[in-house]
């Protein structure tokens, strides 16, 4: 194994899974954000049994390495939580106000109090409404109401 962690297969290994979305020439296209988080088991039942995620990956690749992988329901992009990455590593909690756009913010918001999430009031933001909320680590996210989109 090379100090890599991390290899690359070569482009004839992959396969791309019937779902997946072409990438359009051009297209930057963001699937990934990584969340900082000091357990990650609490923060994997936070995120899957309470705000609803799905758990795509939890592999070890390697000796001290843990890399998961969770996605907010519809979204194209997902959230990592690492253990053993250095090139991840930032302090648990770092991240703040990550946005979840939701079509109905009243009712995003009651699916997550039923869940055990601690989410603040919807508040109006100049005729843009959101309502805050974090992880146990302290990581903040913010439901935003668009129901256009």
């Amino acid at each position: 194994m090379s100090d890599n962690v991390f290899e690359i297969p070569d482009a004839s290994e992959v396969v791309n899974a019937p779902g997946n979305p072409p990438v359009p020439p051009g297209a930057f296209l963001l699937e990934l954000v990584p969340v900082p988080v000091s357990d990650l088991d609490r923060a994997i039942a936070f995120y899957r049994d309470q705000a609803g995620f799905a758990l795509d990956v939890d592999v070890r690749p390697a000796e001290g390495v843990r890399i998961v992988q969770l996605t907010p329901p519809g979204s194209a992009c997902s959230i990592s939580l690492t253990e053993g990455v250095q090139p991840l590593a930032l302090p648990p909690g770092a991240m703040r106000g990550l946005h979840l756009v939701v079509a109905d913010i009243e009712q995003a918001r009651t699916q997550l109090v039923e869940r055990g999430v601690e989410v603040g009031p919807v508040e109006d933001m100049g005729g843009v409404l959101y309502a805050y909320f974090a992880d146990p680590d302290g990581n903040t996210w913010c439901l935003q109401h668009m129901p256009w989109r």
